[in-house]
């Protein structure tokens, strides 16, 4: 008996290990058979349309916008990448760093390098595999230190030694994971629209709802197939994730031009541009739940409340991780892309945030 119960925390340990990894390859699985349909649908109805596919070889003029900043480029000692980011205000001013998410680039950020360049320098960066920053050709090379430890390294190489850091999305794990590693570089932390990651890992397990919603998380486990089916239709689902009702952009705010579409089309049609963003998702279950998850850091959280790919109890729930100033404000009949569907609002509350904080510390 005294031998069981030397072995039994063991035991226990390797038996949620084997559940979880089933129901993450289940789910995959069941994942894959879903878009499988969709895609014998879309040939059954059209063959041709299906496979077609647009060669876009120019970028639209929306990308060499001045008014946005300048496109600048910076190689990381350590790994030896070199990463693209689009900078707005003078060299001197207080950094502050935003990190789009998926499937996004530095244009996302557009409405806010044009607010915040006043006061401070703006850098909206291209991340790991996105755009025109280096994609590493291994999967391993996108895990989430992988990227912590380029956020940190950007700042060196910037010559700063901290920022105003504001994620979204994916771009908010990221965020997230600086202010808990690496807290002396973030003055303050704006997150729109992604929770604690820890909170993210008890939702996503134990809610069938946000099981439901993060599906696209468990179909990118698989090789190149979410790669393919992303193209299918000249790049119908990305589209649709922008623009479909559901998941859309503009339910009650900004709506994308079509020349604000073309970007994104034409940034992930080009040769390879899908892999490196599904990889940094082909990463995950292996890196949470974190083993140290206080935030220390004053922070802001935005939630778009009719965001179709997170629950919304997700980011109350988040307030017991910040051990510091925290603000959570939730918008009404807003999307996913927060920042994107209401700029101004999401500006005037970044702003607040940040003007608040100033007088504190005065």
């Amino acid at each position: 008996m005294a031998r069981l119960r030397d072995y039994w925390p063991r035991l226990t340990g390797a038996l949620r290990a084997l559940l979880f990894w089933t129901l993450v390859y289940g789910y995959c699985g069941l994942c894959a058979s879903v878009h499988l349909l969709k895609l014998l649908w879309s040939i059954g109805r059209g063959p041709g349309q299906t496979f077609q596919r647009l060669v876009r070889e120019n970028p639209p003029a929306c990308l060499n916008d001045p008014s946005l900043g300048t496109h600048c480029y910076v190689r990381i000692k350590d790994s030896g990448l070199r990463f693209h980011y689009v900078a707005a205000g003078e060299r001197g001013k207080p950094l502050m760093l935003l990190l789009h998410g998926f499937p996004e680039f530095w244009y996302s950020w557009r409405h806010q390098l044009r607010e915040f360049k006043s006061e401070y320098r703006v850098v909206a960066l291209d991340l790991r595999g996105y755009g025109e920053t280096d994609a590493p050709s291994h999967q391993e090379s996108y895990k989430l230190d992988c990227i912590v430890v380029d956020i940190k390294d950007i700042l060196d190489s910037l010559g700063y030694s901290k920022c105003v850091l504001i994620g979204h999305d994916w771009g908010g794990m990221i965020a997230w994971l600086i202010a808990i590693c690496y807290p002396e570089l973030v003055t303050k932390l704006v997150v729109i629209n992604f929770p604690h990651p820890n909170v993210f890992t008890e939702y996503i397990l134990w809610h069938p709802s946000q099981l439901i919603r993060s599906g696209y998380y468990f179909f990118f486990q698989m090789p190149w197939f979410p790669e393919f089916m992303f193209t299918i239709n000249d790049f119908k689902a990305l589209k649709y994730l922008f623009t479909s009702q559901r998941t859309g952009i503009g339910k009650k705010g900004c709506r994308l031009t079509p020349e604000d579409l073309e970007a994104y089309v034409y940034v992930f049609s080009q040769p390879g541009a899908l892999t490196g963003p599904i990889n940094h998702f082909r990463n995950i279950f292996s890196c949470l739940p974190l083993k140290y998850h206080k935030v220390t850091t004053p922070t802001l959280l935005l939630w778009g409340e009719r965001d179709a790919f997170m629950d919304v109890e997700m980011a109350e729930v988040t307030r017991i991780y910040v051990k510091s100033h925290f603000r959570l404000t939730i918008l009404s009949e807003a999307s996913h892309w927060l920042q994107q569907d209401q700029p101004d609002i999401v500006n005037k509350l970044i702003w607040t945030f940040l003007k608040e904080e100033m007088r504190k510390n005065e």
